[in-house]
Parts: C-alpha cells; sequence; structure tokens
C-alpha cells in the first residue's frame, strides 16, 4: 500500500487548499478511504471519510468548510478546505479504511503516507 499527499501549503485565514492523495497497492475502488490530521506535540484526529461509493462523513470541526471526493478511475481522493482557520495548522495524512469497526472511528484507518502540511496564519 502506498498514499502519496501533496497539496499542503501556508495560507491565511479564510482561503483554500485542495489536498490531494495518490494511492496504489491496492484496490482502490473497493476501499473507503479518510483524511486525518496530527497538530505536533497531540495526537491524531479523524477528518473526514468517503466510502467507494462517495458517501462521505466530516468530523465537526471541519463541517460545512471542507469536501472529500474521490476519482476511482485515477485512484485518487481530495480534501477540499474552505474558509480555513488557524486551528486547521497541522500535517494531513490520507489512510485506507480497514473496514472492521466504522468510516468515523480513526483507529480503523491505517496511513502509508508521509502527510503533506497545511499552515493557517490569522
Amino acid at each position: 500500500v502506498q498514499l502519496a499527499e501533496s497539496g499542503g501549503g501556508s495560507v491565511q485565514a479564510g482561503g483554500s487548499l485542495r489536498l490531494s492523495c495518490k494511492a496504489s497497492g491496492f484496490t482502490f475502488s473497493n476501499s473507503a478511504m479518510g483524511w486525518a490530521r496530527q497538530v505536533p506535540g497531540e495526537g491524531l484526529k479523524w477528518v473526514s471519510g468517503v466510502y467507494r461509493d462517495g458517501g462521505a462523513y466530516y468530523a465537526d470541526a471541519v463541517k460545512g468548510r471542507f469536501i472529500i471526493s474521490r476519482d476511482n478511475a485515477k485512484n485518487m481522493v481530495y480534501l477540499q478546505m474552505n474558509n480555513l482557520k488557524p486551528e486547521d495548522t497541522a500535517v494531513y495524512y490520507c489512510q485506507k479504511w480497514m473496514g472492521r469497526v466504522g468510516l468515523l472511528v480513526l483507529e480503523d484507518y491505517e496511513s502509508w503516507g508521509q502527510g503533506t502540511q497545511v499552515t493557517v496564519s490569522a
């Protein structure tokens, strides 16, 4: 399994970024995917998940601002982040759902990428 995140950067509050994740090494179209984020010194936190048919769920902290999507033909999953806030600053990781517990359960995901840094300034 390989997951390669990209698209991070530095923006001002209120700005937007689009994260991308290229997946390989498994049957992407059969797997739900997600995004999680980590602030230095804190644990990983679940952000969003998307089923193989596109059904999506979000953490309360990002609901209404972030949009997760996927392109099964390209083995890609995206996270469109709008109206960014300083508290969104973190390293964002693309994750593969293991399908054992629930889509909204962080422990039911595995990370295989290096992550991409998002920094939002006030």
